[in-house]
């Protein structure tokens, strides 16, 4: 299996498929999931031509279940050694939910200093920043944050199944198209890392304020959202998002849920493509 060490000793778990000369897109997954999220999308994409790479996080999937480093400087510095490692050059950068407040920080702090990265695309992403404060008052208020820890604390494996079944994917709307295999793969991710990873990402994706690193990003950026997402208003993320980015494009999907990479993959994966494109 391939994996990456990182500056502080961390074993990273990566895929590389594709033809090495061709553009890279590196994928980012979503809390508490791992690089088979993008399963569809990597297959799409490499049947386009492109070089597409994924990786673990930390304590996630299949790289090492550290105790320590489940902050968001960590996890772009762990996507900067897999880039650095295979030389990405010109790569597309995509992240979903917490994934996208990785490629944040990764573009900001690593991709473009480098001259690295061509273009990204945040999904249903967390940034600028989640939780409700004084001067983010539209946020999702602490105790939600708080309601997540002690679920995951009390019974994981359950939670696993429920954030899947119910809000994830709008599985909880009435007349929705339910996949019990979505469900299951979900809860399969979830279940191969690391309770304390998950526990302390919670407060990495909800409480890291990413105003600073959208401002900073000036490569051209996508920002794709839907607007029944019950994990990650848009309101508060993609409407920010695209007011604090210097070059970006947004599209809001009306009636697409937070998992709408997995569940509308077929709309998302050809306005992405059409984005690289241009």
């Amino acid at each position: 299996m391939p994996f990456v060490t990182t500056s502080d000793g961390v074993d990273i778990f990566y895929k590389d498929w594709g033809p090495k000369e061709a553009q890279p897109i590196h994928f980012h997954h979503g809390w508490p999931l791992s690089a088979d999220d993008w399963d569809n999308q990597m297959l799409f994409f490499l049947k386009q031509g492109y070089r597409v790479v994924a990786h673990d996080r930390r304590g996630h999937g299949r790289s090492e279940q550290v105790g320590d480093g489940h902050d968001m400087d960590h996890y772009a510095a762990d996507a900067s050694a897999v880039a650095e490692h295979l030389d990405l050059k010109n790569a597309v950068h995509v992240g979903h939910s917490t994934g996208g407040g990785q490629v944040a920080r990764y573009v900001a702090r690593f991709g473009q200093p480098q001259g690295r990265v061509a273009k990204a695309v945040l999904v249903s992403a967390v940034p600028p920043l989640m939780v409700k404060t004084e001067n983010n008052p539209d946020g999702t208020p602490i105790e939600v944050f708080d309601g997540f820890r002690a679920a995951l604390a009390a019974n994981r494996t359950q939670f696993f199944i429920d954030v899947p079944a119910g809000p994830f994917y709008g599985y909880n709307r009435p007349g929705a198209d339910v996949s019990q295999g979505v469900i299951d793969n979900w809860w399969r991710q979830g279940m191969m890392g690391s309770a304390k990873a998950h526990y302390e990402g919670i407060k990495a994706f909800s409480e890291t304020d990413q105003t600073e690193d959208l401002r900073a990003i000036t490569v051209p950026t996508l920002v794709l959202q839907g607007d029944d997402d019950q994990v990650v208003p848009y309101k508060t993320a993609a409407l920010m998002q695209d007011k604090l980015l210097q070059n970006s494009k947004l599209i809001i999907y009306p009636g697409f849920s937070h998992g709408m990479l997995t569940v509308n993959a077929d709309v998302v994966n050809a306005d992405i493509l059409a984005f690289i494109k241009k």
